[in-house]
């Protein structure tokens, strides 16, 4: 099975190699049929400390890494 790849917008970077990456998607309200802004904040993997706060970066499902971290920053987006 692939791997799942998101792309969304760094929104912290305090931890030691760990970022916070918020992932924003559209969903159509069942009732209303408007579509609706839903995010979502995970913990991924980055290895050198190299993304900081406002970056586009897209990230992969990996092996756990902690109880939390569970995905991987591959590349930072344009």
């Amino acid at each position: 099975m692939p791997k799942r790849i998101l792309q969304g917008v760094v929104v912290s970077d305090k931890g030691d190699k760990t970022v916070v990456v918020s992932v924003e998607r559209q969903v159509m309200h069942p009732v209303y049929k408007k579509f609706v802004k839903k995010s979502k904040k995970y913990a991924a993997h980055d290895e050198n400390n190299q993304f900081k706060v406002g970056d586009n970066v897209s990230i992969i499902e990996s092996k756990p890494y902690s109880k939390t971290k569970k995905w991987t920053v591959v590349t930072a987006n344009a």
